[in-house]
């Protein structure tokens, strides 16, 4: 028997229409590319996003075809959003920070029909567009008066698009299923794997973030997405502010504290989300400068793990709740997020900050498992580490063009992270299970040592990676770059570590060095410092 209730389709369309009709003057402020700002409500959003699926659907797009993104954070990228997913088509935000020949390759598998891009990207693009063997069509998404003189082929300018379309559109409905947004994973081992979001999965994920327990954003928010839209879809908040009606501050390409800080102050920001490097680096223009937060009342962290000292500084000094979240592209990304339960209310200031310190509680929707090599459930018992695995309605099930599936038995996705979980629900990531550091038999984990060495007053930046050793195969290897004018000794990092870890995790060897390599998504290439690191010798070896 079922259940005698409309069928009706989850499209993310729904979610820009209930903002237009309930919410229309709700601002939409955007930062340009091109220098300028822009700002307008969720009707003007509503009504250009339809402009662009007409113009689209001039250019010959239709259902399933891919619709290329290389933009920042803007009130045009958001257009394209809804736009190009809400006629049919898939919008594929692709990362500028990586390879050219990474570029060539994700642009050419999606087989993407048009590129929309910001100016900013022209120079990349021109230099790679010979080798897009499926685009179609280049739209600058610019107005006349900043159209670039480009060799892009047969440039279009976006905006010259918009105002040759009436807006009287009506969002098609298909099946909730349909593909709607497509990322690619970033690729540091081999190329780059596609994640392609369905409707229906991208519904789901919504719907949950809002909830109190998650990103907790209402009409009443006022929300910055430091997060670019090309990484994980900005973690899904560029649908929810819309779908609560909350007013959506984009930053556009500026990522620096005191523009970040300008808005925050100006815009009246009350939550936002971003990597742990942004917010050090606000940290430190906070404390510089003697200025506040504001209105600020949360702030979300994901990609990396965040400093202890950092989110004990943002609560003490500035009244701003950290939240850790976990996530991934495969995910969608919301996985775990952070927020206090009952189970924890009644533990002290540092207990709470040792929990606030992992990864958070898996979210409604999805589950999540510690396992050993051989697929057996590990206890959660804040102790054993294992295999993260994860499962739910908008966690992968095989990646885009591939035959084979993603999963392992009972549908469990391996995430590829070391983690565990305690008593309480809460996940703490120990490691990439590439990145963990086998020393006699025994796990040390490279992200908890990283996390106490930043700590220290002299240390901007810190890695840790395992480099040979003939007794223990591996031992931990710190990596530092020093803050400016700076420097540290081994012995002084030993004597600081030394009631944080335990004592034979601590380092056998201390390195300074002047930058960090990074991944294309601003996280510290391991993959990298351990080509770099192969032949060193540890001292004591």
């Amino acid at each position: 028997m079922f259940g005698q209730m409309q069928n009706w389709p989850l499209l993310v369309s729904k979610f820009l229409d209930h903002a237009a009709i309930n919410h229309p003057s709700r601002e939409v402020f955007s930062m340009l590319p091109e220098g300028g700002e822009f700002r307008y409500n969720y009707a003007g959003l509503s009504d250009r996003s339809k402009k662009c699926a007409q113009a689209l659907g001039r250019l010959g797009v239709t259902l399933g075809d891919r619709v290329a993104t290389l933009a920042w954070n803007t009130h045009r990228h958001m257009e394209i959003w809804y736009g190009a997913s809400g006629m049919g088509a898939v919008t594929h935000t692709v990362n500028p920070r990586l390879f050219p020949e990474q570029l060539v390759y994700i642009l050419n598998h999606a087989e993407d029909k048009v590129l929309m891009l910001d100016i900013t990207f022209v120079p990349l693009i021109e230099k790679i567009a010979e080798h897009l063997t499926t685009v179609k069509q280049y739209i600058i998404l610019v107005g006349r008066d900043h159209m670039p003189d480009t060799s892009l082929p047969n440039a279009l300018c976006y905006e010259e698009l918009l105002a040759a379309e009436g807006g009287t559109y009506e969002w098609p409905v298909f099946d909730e299923n349909t593909a709607c947004s497509l990322c690619y994973t970033s690729g540091t081992t081999g190329n780059p794997k596609g994640v392609l979001y369905s409707h229906r999965s991208n519904f789901l994920h919504t719907l949950l973030a809002l909830s109190g327990d998650t990103l907790g954003i209402t009409a009443l928010s006022v929300i910055l997405p430091v997060v670019p839209m090309f990484h994980a879809n900005a973690w899904g908040i560029p649908y929810s502010a819309t779908a609560a009606g909350a007013k959506l501050v984009l930053n556009g390409p500026h990522h620096d504290p005191e523009t970040l800080h300008m808005l925050m102050i100006r815009e009246g920001i009350t939550t936002t989300a971003a990597v742990p490097t942004i917010w050090m680096g606000m940290l430190k223009y906070l404390t510089a400068t003697g200025k506040d937060c504001g209105k600020m009342e949360t702030v979300t962290i994901g990609g990396s793990a965040a400093p202890r000292s950092m989110i004990a500084a943002f609560q003490e000094r500035y009244g701003v709740r950290v939240n850790h979240a976990w996530g991934m592209t495969e995910t969608s990304p919301l996985g775990s997020l952070g927020s206090e339960n009952a189970a924890v209310q009644g533990l002290t200031p540092e207990q709470k900050l040792d929990v606030q310190c992992k990864q958070g509680r898996s979210v409604m929707g999805v589950e999540m498992s510690i396992q050993d090599e051989e697929g057996n459930k590990l206890p959660r018992d804040g102790k054993t580490s294992g295999r993260l695995m994860v499962r739910g309605p908008w966690v992968i099930d095989s990646y885009f063009k591939s035959e084979t599936s993603a999963l392992e038995a009972d549908n469990w996705f391996d995430t590829g992270d070391v983690a565990l979980i305690d008593e309480y629900g809460y996940m703490q990531i120990t490691d990439r299970s590439k990145d963990v550091i086998k020393s006699g038999g025994e796990w040390i984990s490279s992200i908890d040592l990283e996390n106490a060495a930043v700590a220290h007053p002299n240390v901007l930046e810190a890695a840790v990676i395992g480099v040979f050793h003939p007794k223990w195969d591996e031992r931990p290897l710190l990596i530092i770059v020093p803050e400016a004018g700076k420097s540290v000794t081994h012995e002084e990092m030993t004597e600081f570590l030394s009631d944080k870890v335990a004592k034979w995790w601590l380092p056998d060897a201390t390195v300074l060095v002047t930058e960090l390599p990074h991944t294309a998504t601003g996280k510290i290439s391991k993959l990298t410092l351990r080509e770099q690191f192969k032949d060193y010798k540890l001292p004591l070896a």
